[in-house]
């Protein structure tokens, strides 16, 4: 119970207290995007690390010399936590955009941190809108700004299923170029979930696979990249099912 106490306190009281770092990232991006881009990185990496911290949470990293530094990515997780997010945003090496449900746009100062950072609101029941998101974040990813997206579309409640990944979301890779990087995370529902409403400690292991470019890919895999991917998450999460 502690540690969801310390948690809902200390996210309650970053979201109050930056509201005038809000403001200075707001004109600092009317003067220097770029600058905009890398000090809300840094201002929401240490808030995540502090979650994480406090949560409890330690996790085993595999395979992130596979992340490329000089170029934007689409990441693609299966997902079983919202803790899913804080993990993975703390290791990215650039800016990254997650794409969300449309629901988190209202919620006031979180969706303002989230919008700073590139991030996206999908509604999967308006098909244009959808579509209208999709090829935003490829613009995203043309401009040097990486998309995480966990096109299971939904959290996996039942223990090591996946759900089937809706293919739109690869849609970023083909038509921007970018390699796919598949993350496979385990354990991450013990953090939370498995036990709502308290929070726990817990050892998580997080795997980056190899880059996947969709252009050198053969005929078939192209056709079923959602279950081509998913079949290389799948792999690194049985083999890593052991670890935690």
């Amino acid at each position: 119970m502690i540690r969801l106490l310390f948690v809902i306190l200390f996210v309650v009281l970053f979201l109050i207290f930056s509201i005038p770092l809000l403001i200075v990232e707001y004109f600092l991006g009317k003067w220097n995007m770029n600058a905009k881009n890398k000090s809300s990185l840094a201002i929401v990496n240490w808030a995540f690390r502090c979650v994480l911290f406090l949560s409890g949470v330690s996790v085993t990293v595999i395979g992130e010399e596979n992340v490329p530094q000089d170029e934007a990515v689409l990441y693609i997780g299966n997902h079983r936590s919202y803790f899913d997010i804080i993990m993975t945003y703390v290791r990215v090496p650039r800016p990254t955009g997650y794409i969300a449900k449309i629901g988190m746009v209202k919620v006031p100062l979180l969706s303002n941190w989230m919008k700073n950072l590139h991030c996206l609101f999908l509604d999967r029941n308006d098909i244009k809108q959808g579509m209208k998101t999709i090829l935003t974040a490829v613009e995203k990813v043309k401009s040097g700004i990486s998309i995480c997206i966990f096109p299971e579309g939904s959290r996996s409640k039942e223990p090591d299923a996946f759900l089937p990944f809706h293919g739109g979301s690869f849609k970023i890779a083909e038509k921007s170029g970018c390699p796919i990087i598949p993350i496979s995370i385990n354990n991450a529902d013990q953090i939370w979930e498995a036990h709502l409403p308290w929070i726990k400690k817990a050892h998580v292991v997080i795997e980056y696979g190899k880059p996947i470019y969709i252009k050198d890919l053969d005929k078939e895999q192209k056709r079923h990249i959602d279950d081509t991917v998913l079949s290389v998450i799948q792999t690194m999460y049985f083999k890593n099912k052991s670890a935690v």
